[in-house]
């Protein structure tokens, strides 16, 4: 998959009193950056909601390497990996803005849920705009 690239500024709000980003907003910020990948490849989550689907976290994972602090500029490279057929799965790497850094790394598991909550494969719509997206199928 190709790699999706946001940069986000850490505002005073994000960070705990000794100015570090607290640590929670590192889940944010990987929500964030996941919906700017689907933005870029023209399926807002809003749509996608539209259609009757959803893709709730069922599972979260950060490690935490290096703080960011207040008025940082961090890059967070987000990319979906393609091993994942049940559902989505996206990494994220969280970096300074000079690359210099790696402040933290993670992922989220999605399900695919209908408008009834019930789990489901995923659309074909969807399927169709991974595909175009993955380098490793020739596209």
């Amino acid at each position: 998959m190709t790699v999706h690239r946001t940069t986000i500024r850490v505002i005073y709000g994000d960070t705990d009193k000794m100015g570090y980003a607290y640590y929670a907003n590192y889940l944010r910020w990987f929500e964030s950056a996941r919906n700017e990948m689907f933005r870029e490849w023209g399926l807002p989550y809003t749509l996608l909601e539209e259609k009757g689907y959803f893709l709730p976290v069922s599972e979260s994972f950060c490690k935490y390497i290096s703080p960011a602090r207040y008025d940082d500029l961090i890059v967070i490279d987000t990319t979906l990996d393609p091993k994942v057929k049940a559902g989505m799965k996206f990494d994220y790497t969280v970096l300074s803005e000079d690359e210099q850094t790696v402040h933290a790394t993670g992922y989220t598991l999605h399900a695919y849920l209908n408008s009834e909550g019930k789990v489901v494969r995923p659309p074909k719509f969807l399927k169709e705009i991974l595909a175009a997206h993955d380098p490793s199928n020739g596209s």
